[in-house]
């Protein structure tokens, strides 16, 4: 169970126990206490089964490490940490590497981005940042524009992000028009 839903459910235990032994909370106070817990429960969302397939799709599953097209040694579903030549893994330790790995990426779409979102846009957005990194959707400017609350002008940002070593790549450009795609819905 995620922290959240402990701290929730903890807050809502000590609630209870304050009515138990009829300790007087003011109505006030208990609706303060009741929003503050839906707002705990509502800020952490995760990436559903239709993100997890965009990225599978674009970054296709390799059992034996190879370099990328900026020579980052990468392997399975695009994990890069601790990779070596000559790596080996197995298609259940490759999704067992993106299960883990998508956990981190979803924290840093729910840590950086301040606006509401639907699934689809959270989707996209953990997407593109798996493939881009924490550092540049902290420093870009699709971000600045999302917790503006301009979410119209999102997808055009992300197609700006289509380059590898300086020059453009198709497959960056399919992805990112998946991306954009999925954040506005279509």
């Amino acid at each position: 169970m995620h922290s959240l839903a402990l701290s929730a459910l903890a807050l809502g235990l000590f609630l209870l126990y304050l009515q138990r032994d009829k300790f007087v909370i003011s109505i006030r106070l208990k609706w303060v206490l009741l929003a503050l817990v839906v707002l705990l429960i509502g800020i952490h969302m995760y990436i559903s089964n239709k993100g997890t397939d965009l990225i599978r799709q674009f970054e296709g599953f390799r059992a034996h490490a190879y370099q990328d097209a900026v020579g980052v040694w990468t392997i399975g579903y695009g994990h890069t940490k601790g990779v070596t030549p000559n790596m080996v893994i197995s298609s259940a330790e490759g999704e067992q590497m993106l299960k883990d790995e998508l956990q981190e990426y979803e924290n840093y779409v729910n840590e950086l981005v301040t606006v509401p979102l639907h699934q689809h846009q959270f989707d996209a957005l953990v997407s593109w940042t798996y493939n881009l990194g924490p550092s540049n959707l902290k420093s870009s400017t699709m971000l600045r524009v999302l917790n503006e609350g301009k979410y119209d002008e999102v997808p055009a940002q992300m197609l700006r992000w289509n380059k590898a070593g300086g020059r453009e790549l198709e497959g960056l450009t399919r992805r990112r028009q998946a991306e954009a795609d999925m954040f506005a819905g279509l």
